[in-house]
């Protein structure tokens, strides 16, 4: 058995998305490949709330962009106006990205724009080089 030496990135994971399946999904994955404190946030409005309190102080955001009230892109954009939060970075992750979002969400300052994978080993190989 080979141990992972490299340091964990990130400690602290925030997901927004509405879809309560596929942020279980998305915790199954990560549980099984880091230790990092997991967060998920079905409301988009209570997520911007949070983060700009810092109730919460994710070290790292993944974004979905297909939610209700307000999309990725606009939430995106209220976050980078908020200047506590101009260093966490974002991965846009949704089940399909168009390249104007893409375009956009890259004139914002993402770090990423990542298609969600339906395949669960597929989504830890994808964390793990994120994590």
């Amino acid at each position: 058995m080979i141990l992972n030496t490299k340091k964990m990135k990130y400690k602290n994971i925030l997901q927004i998305d509405d879809d309560i399946d596929d942020c279980s999904f998305f915790s199954e994955a990560l549980e099984e490949i880091s230790d990092a404190q997991y967060t998920a946030i079905h409301n988009p409005l209570l997520a911007l709330e949070k983060l700009i309190s810092r109730e919460i102080c994710p070290d790292i955001i993944f974004l979905d962009f297909n939610m209700p009230a307000m999309n990725g892109i606009e939430l995106l954009g209220e976050i980078k106006k908020a200047k506590v939060l101009l260093d966490i970075p974002i991965i846009l992750f949704s089940t399909s990205i168009t390249t104007e979002v893409r375009n956009k969400a890259k004139n914002l300052g993402v770090l990423d724009s990542l298609i969600k994978p339906s395949d669960f080993c597929v989504l830890k190989k994808l964390l793990s080089h994120i994590v």
